[in-house]
Protein backbone atom coordinates (compact mmCIF):
# COMPACT_ATOMS: atom_id res chain seq x y z
CA UNK A 1 0.00 0.00 0.00
CA UNK A 2 1.58 3.14 -1.28
CA UNK A 3 0.70 5.90 0.95
CA UNK A 4 1.47 7.08 5.02
CA UNK A 5 -0.71 7.66 7.82
CA UNK A 6 -0.30 9.80 10.41
CA UNK A 7 -2.04 8.92 14.01
CA UNK A 8 -3.23 12.18 15.81
CA UNK A 9 -2.86 10.79 19.78
CA UNK A 10 -1.45 7.97 20.82
CA UNK A 11 -2.98 5.82 23.33
CA UNK A 12 -4.04 2.47 23.41
CA UNK A 13 -6.66 2.86 20.58
CA UNK A 14 -3.91 4.20 18.01
CA UNK A 15 -1.40 1.61 19.48
CA UNK A 16 -3.76 -1.50 18.95
CA UNK A 17 -4.51 -0.26 15.20
CA UNK A 18 -0.82 0.54 15.03
CA UNK A 19 0.03 -3.32 15.94
CA UNK A 20 -2.02 -5.16 13.88
CA UNK A 21 -1.32 -2.79 10.92
CA UNK A 22 2.20 -3.58 11.33
CA UNK A 23 2.04 -7.18 11.93
CA UNK A 24 -0.22 -7.40 8.20
CA UNK A 25 2.37 -5.76 6.08
CA UNK A 26 0.17 -3.76 4.34
CA UNK A 27 2.90 -0.51 5.54
CA UNK A 28 5.95 -0.79 6.62
CA UNK A 29 6.56 1.07 10.04
CA UNK A 30 8.17 3.98 8.43
CA UNK A 31 4.60 4.69 6.68
CA UNK A 32 3.45 5.59 10.13
CA UNK A 33 3.76 8.39 11.42
CA UNK A 34 2.44 8.91 15.62
CA UNK A 35 2.15 12.45 16.81
CA UNK A 36 0.84 13.69 20.15
CA UNK A 37 1.61 17.28 21.95
CA UNK A 38 3.35 16.81 24.78
CA UNK A 39 4.41 13.32 25.97
CA UNK A 40 7.51 12.35 23.94
CA UNK A 41 7.99 9.45 26.13
CA UNK A 42 5.50 7.33 24.85
CA UNK A 43 6.22 8.53 21.07
CA UNK A 44 9.52 6.76 21.58
CA UNK A 45 7.92 3.80 23.42
CA UNK A 46 5.71 3.30 20.37
CA UNK A 47 8.98 3.77 18.31
CA UNK A 48 10.67 1.21 20.36
CA UNK A 49 7.98 -1.87 20.20
CA UNK A 50 6.56 -0.94 16.39
CA UNK A 51 9.43 0.78 14.78
CA UNK A 52 7.47 3.63 13.35
CA UNK A 53 8.19 7.44 13.22
CA UNK A 54 7.58 9.12 15.95
CA UNK A 55 6.83 13.03 15.13
CA UNK A 56 6.17 15.89 18.10
CA UNK A 57 3.02 17.79 17.01
CA UNK A 58 4.36 20.71 16.35
CA UNK A 59 6.97 19.15 13.75
CA UNK A 60 4.57 17.34 12.28
CA UNK A 61 4.51 18.15 8.36
CA UNK A 62 1.39 17.18 6.65
CA UNK A 63 2.56 17.20 3.19
CA UNK A 64 4.04 13.54 3.27
CA UNK A 65 0.59 12.12 4.32
CA UNK A 66 -2.15 10.74 2.80
CA UNK A 67 -3.90 9.45 5.41
CA UNK A 68 -4.72 11.56 8.79
CA UNK A 69 -5.97 9.37 11.76
CA UNK A 70 -8.18 11.11 14.66
CA UNK A 71 -6.96 8.73 17.45
CA UNK A 72 -7.04 11.91 20.00
CA UNK A 73 -9.56 12.64 23.26
CA UNK A 74 -12.83 13.31 21.82
CA UNK A 75 -12.75 16.67 24.00
CA UNK A 76 -10.06 17.54 21.87
CA UNK A 77 -11.62 17.69 18.42
CA UNK A 78 -12.09 21.22 18.08
CA UNK A 79 -8.78 22.41 19.27
CA UNK A 80 -6.95 19.67 16.85
CA UNK A 81 -9.31 20.76 13.98
CA UNK A 82 -8.22 24.17 13.99
CA UNK A 83 -4.66 23.32 14.20
CA UNK A 84 -5.03 21.16 10.95
CA UNK A 85 -7.27 23.96 8.94
CA UNK A 86 -4.40 25.23 7.55
CA UNK A 87 -2.21 22.66 6.80
CA UNK A 88 -5.00 20.05 4.84
CA UNK A 89 -4.85 19.50 1.62
CA UNK A 90 -7.16 18.09 -1.34
CA UNK A 91 -5.27 14.49 -0.96
CA UNK A 92 -5.71 14.19 2.60
CA UNK A 93 -8.64 11.72 3.76
CA UNK A 94 -9.31 12.65 7.74
CA UNK A 95 -10.28 9.01 9.37
CA UNK A 96 -12.29 9.48 12.63
CA UNK A 97 -12.10 6.73 15.29
CA UNK A 98 -13.78 9.51 17.98
CA UNK A 99 -16.55 7.65 19.90
CA UNK A 100 -19.64 10.21 19.64
CA UNK A 101 -18.46 12.33 17.08
CA UNK A 102 -19.78 12.38 13.80
CA UNK A 103 -18.73 13.18 10.59
CA UNK A 104 -20.65 16.44 9.93
CA UNK A 105 -19.50 17.82 13.35
CA UNK A 106 -15.74 17.06 12.09
CA UNK A 107 -16.68 18.52 8.35
CA UNK A 108 -17.82 21.82 9.96
CA UNK A 109 -14.09 23.04 11.14
CA UNK A 110 -12.99 21.97 7.81
CA UNK A 111 -12.49 23.19 3.80
CA UNK A 112 -15.82 22.45 2.27
CA UNK A 113 -15.10 19.18 0.15
CA UNK A 114 -12.25 17.79 2.45
CA UNK A 115 -13.28 13.52 2.68
CA UNK A 116 -14.10 12.45 6.38
CA UNK A 117 -14.78 8.67 7.06
CA UNK A 118 -15.44 7.71 10.45
CA UNK A 119 -14.35 4.40 11.80
CA UNK A 120 -15.22 1.94 14.81
CA UNK A 121 -12.64 -0.10 15.90
CA UNK A 122 -12.20 -2.47 19.04
CA UNK A 123 -8.55 -3.65 20.94
CA UNK A 124 -8.98 -6.98 19.11
CA UNK A 125 -6.68 -5.02 16.41
CA UNK A 126 -3.45 -5.86 18.18
CA UNK A 127 -4.38 -9.41 17.13
CA UNK A 128 -6.19 -8.75 13.76
CA UNK A 129 -9.30 -9.78 15.22
CA UNK A 130 -11.65 -6.33 15.45
CA UNK A 131 -14.85 -5.83 14.35
CA UNK A 132 -14.52 -2.45 12.82
CA UNK A 133 -17.46 -0.07 11.22
CA UNK A 134 -16.75 2.36 8.70
CA UNK A 135 -19.24 5.29 7.69
CA UNK A 136 -18.66 8.06 4.57
CA UNK A 137 -18.88 11.70 5.40
CA UNK A 138 -20.69 13.62 2.78
CA UNK A 139 -17.88 14.42 0.55
CA UNK A 140 -16.17 10.75 0.53
CA UNK A 141 -16.21 8.79 -2.65
CA UNK A 142 -16.37 5.11 -3.16
CA UNK A 143 -12.22 5.36 -3.84
CA UNK A 144 -11.84 6.73 -0.19
CA UNK A 145 -13.64 4.21 1.27
CA UNK A 146 -12.32 1.67 -0.19
CA UNK A 147 -8.66 2.35 0.30
CA UNK A 148 -9.75 3.28 4.13
CA UNK A 149 -11.71 -0.42 4.39
CA UNK A 150 -8.12 -1.96 2.65
CA UNK A 151 -6.07 -0.34 5.87
CA UNK A 152 -8.79 -1.18 8.32
CA UNK A 153 -8.94 -5.21 6.83
CA UNK A 154 -5.77 -5.17 8.08
CA UNK A 155 -6.76 -4.78 11.97
CA UNK A 156 -9.31 -7.60 10.90
CA UNK A 157 -13.18 -7.81 9.89
CA UNK A 158 -14.94 -4.37 8.27
CA UNK A 159 -18.64 -3.64 7.72
CA UNK A 160 -19.57 -1.13 6.25
CA UNK A 161 -22.46 1.00 7.76
CA UNK A 162 -24.97 4.18 7.74
CA UNK A 163 -23.38 6.48 10.00
CA UNK A 164 -26.85 6.70 11.93
CA UNK A 165 -26.01 2.76 13.14
CA UNK A 166 -23.28 3.63 14.18
CA UNK A 167 -23.99 4.04 17.90
CA UNK A 168 -25.52 0.64 18.10
CA UNK A 169 -22.09 -0.31 16.93
CA UNK A 170 -20.83 0.84 19.56
CA UNK A 171 -22.50 -0.54 22.09
CA UNK A 172 -22.29 -4.40 20.74
CA UNK A 173 -18.23 -4.62 18.65
CA UNK A 174 -16.48 -1.49 20.40
CA UNK A 175 -17.76 -1.56 24.08
CA UNK A 176 -18.36 -5.57 23.51
CA UNK A 177 -14.73 -7.02 24.37
CA UNK A 178 -14.97 -5.47 27.75
CA UNK A 179 -18.17 -6.93 28.36
CA UNK A 180 -16.94 -10.69 27.27
CA UNK A 181 -13.96 -9.59 29.67
CA UNK A 182 -16.21 -9.48 32.49
CA UNK A 183 -17.68 -13.06 31.19
CA UNK A 184 -14.51 -14.43 31.62
CA UNK A 185 -13.56 -12.87 35.20
CA UNK A 186 -16.14 -14.93 35.97
CA UNK A 187 -15.87 -18.23 34.47
CA UNK A 188 -11.75 -17.90 35.59
CA UNK A 189 -13.41 -17.15 39.39
CA UNK A 190 -16.08 -19.88 39.46
CA UNK A 191 -13.52 -22.15 38.47
CA UNK A 192 -10.66 -21.12 41.10
CA UNK A 193 -13.92 -21.16 43.32
CA UNK A 194 -14.24 -25.11 42.68
CA UNK A 195 -10.36 -25.97 42.65
CA UNK A 196 -8.73 -25.27 39.69
CA UNK A 197 -6.15 -23.25 39.30
CA UNK A 198 -6.35 -19.95 38.29
CA UNK A 199 -4.53 -19.64 35.38
CA UNK A 200 -6.10 -22.68 34.02
CA UNK A 201 -9.43 -22.01 34.64
CA UNK A 202 -8.93 -18.29 32.88
CA UNK A 203 -7.28 -20.59 29.78
CA UNK A 204 -10.17 -22.69 30.08
CA UNK A 205 -13.16 -20.12 29.69
CA UNK A 206 -10.78 -17.94 27.10
CA UNK A 207 -10.73 -20.82 24.68
CA UNK A 208 -14.21 -22.10 25.39
CA UNK A 209 -15.25 -18.47 24.14
CA UNK A 210 -12.85 -18.85 21.15
CA UNK A 211 -14.59 -21.70 20.34
CA UNK A 212 -18.06 -20.74 20.30
CA UNK A 213 -17.31 -18.14 18.28
CA UNK A 214 -15.41 -19.48 15.61
CA UNK A 215 -17.96 -22.06 15.29
CA UNK A 216 -20.89 -18.94 14.53
CA UNK A 217 -17.94 -17.64 12.14
CA UNK A 218 -17.09 -20.81 10.27
CA UNK A 219 -20.13 -23.15 10.50
CA UNK A 220 -22.84 -21.11 8.95
CA UNK A 221 -25.21 -22.09 11.67
CA UNK A 222 -26.63 -19.61 13.58
CA UNK A 223 -26.21 -19.31 17.13
CA UNK A 224 -29.55 -20.35 18.39
CA UNK A 225 -29.06 -23.58 16.61
CA UNK A 226 -25.48 -24.14 17.81
CA UNK A 227 -27.09 -23.64 21.37
CA UNK A 228 -30.00 -25.97 20.88
CA UNK A 229 -27.49 -28.78 18.99
CA UNK A 230 -25.37 -28.70 22.34
CA UNK A 231 -28.84 -29.04 24.97
CA UNK A 232 -29.81 -31.86 26.04
CA UNK A 233 -33.17 -31.79 27.79
CA UNK A 234 -32.35 -32.11 31.66
CA UNK A 235 -28.36 -32.66 30.99
CA UNK A 236 -25.72 -30.26 32.13
CA UNK A 237 -26.02 -27.36 29.70
CA UNK A 238 -29.83 -27.05 30.08
CA UNK A 239 -28.79 -26.57 33.94
CA UNK A 240 -26.77 -24.14 32.85
CA UNK A 241 -29.05 -22.40 30.62
CA UNK A 242 -32.14 -22.38 32.99
CA UNK A 243 -29.76 -20.49 35.72
CA UNK A 244 -28.92 -18.18 32.42
CA UNK A 245 -32.66 -17.14 32.25
CA UNK A 246 -33.58 -17.32 35.34
CA UNK A 247 -31.00 -14.51 36.35
CA UNK A 248 -31.69 -13.04 32.88
CA UNK A 249 -27.92 -13.54 31.59
CA UNK A 250 -29.04 -12.74 28.15
CA UNK A 251 -30.86 -9.69 29.00
CA UNK A 252 -28.35 -8.27 30.77
CA UNK A 253 -26.15 -8.28 28.03
CA UNK A 254 -28.92 -6.53 26.12
CA UNK A 255 -28.80 -4.00 28.32
CA UNK A 256 -25.25 -3.37 28.38
CA UNK A 257 -25.40 -2.90 24.40
CA UNK A 258 -28.08 -0.61 24.92
CA UNK A 259 -26.47 1.39 27.44
CA UNK A 260 -22.96 1.96 25.40
CA UNK A 261 -25.15 2.84 22.34
CA UNK A 262 -27.42 5.31 23.84
CA UNK A 263 -24.14 6.69 25.71
CA UNK A 264 -22.63 6.78 22.09
CA UNK A 265 -25.68 8.89 21.16
CA UNK A 266 -25.47 11.12 24.07
CA UNK A 267 -21.89 12.21 23.20
CA UNK A 268 -23.40 12.48 19.52
CA UNK A 269 -26.07 15.11 20.72
CA UNK A 270 -23.42 16.89 22.78
CA UNK A 271 -20.60 17.28 20.07
CA UNK A 272 -23.30 18.56 17.51
CA UNK A 273 -24.93 21.07 20.10
CA UNK A 274 -21.48 22.17 21.08
CA UNK A 275 -20.21 22.64 16.86
CA UNK A 276 -23.63 24.57 16.14
CA UNK A 277 -22.25 27.31 19.46
CA UNK A 278 -18.54 27.62 17.40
Amino acid sequence: MDQTIAFLGAGSMAEAMIAGIVQSKKLSPHQIIVSNRSNHNRLQELKYTYGIRPVPRNNLDLNEVDTIILAMKPKDIERVMEELQQDLKDHHTLVSILAGIPTSVIEQYLPAGQPVVRVMPNTSSTLQASATAISSGTYTTTSHVESVRYLMDSIGATFLIPEEQMDIFTGIAGSGPAYLYHLMEHMELIGEEQGLDRETAREIGAQTMLGAARMVLESDVSPTQLRENVTSPNGTTAAGLDALYRHRGGEAMAEAARSAAKRSEQLRTKAIQQAVRV
